[in-house]
């Protein structure tokens, strides 16, 4: 099954790239892909894990979920030559 998550913001590609790891990590998730610029999180999941098990990792991780209908804009960060501050 496939759970879908806008989220608040969007990172650099390293940051974006450790949440997607994080959450690859959960039993049950088969694979995550990020849009960055709609702030959009696809999780390909088993029944093993919930949708609401896979928010409260995001929410761990720093990334609140959007409702679907606060046509809030995504924050993310403007792209830069010398990468992140990790």
């Amino acid at each position: 099954m496939y759970s879908t998550f806008q989220v608040s913001k969007s990172q650099c590609m390293t940051c974006n790239n450790e949440v997607l790891k994080q959450l690859g990590t959960l039993r049950g998730v088969f694979g995550a892909e990020m849009d960055r610029i709609d702030g959009r999180i696809v999780i390909n999941h088993t029944d093993e894990i919930s949708r609401e098990e896979i928010g409260r990792k995001l929410d761990e991780l720093g990334w609140k979920e959007l409702p679907a209908s606060t046509g809030e804009e995504v924050a993310y960060d403007d792209p830069s030559v010398w990468g992140c501050t990790l």
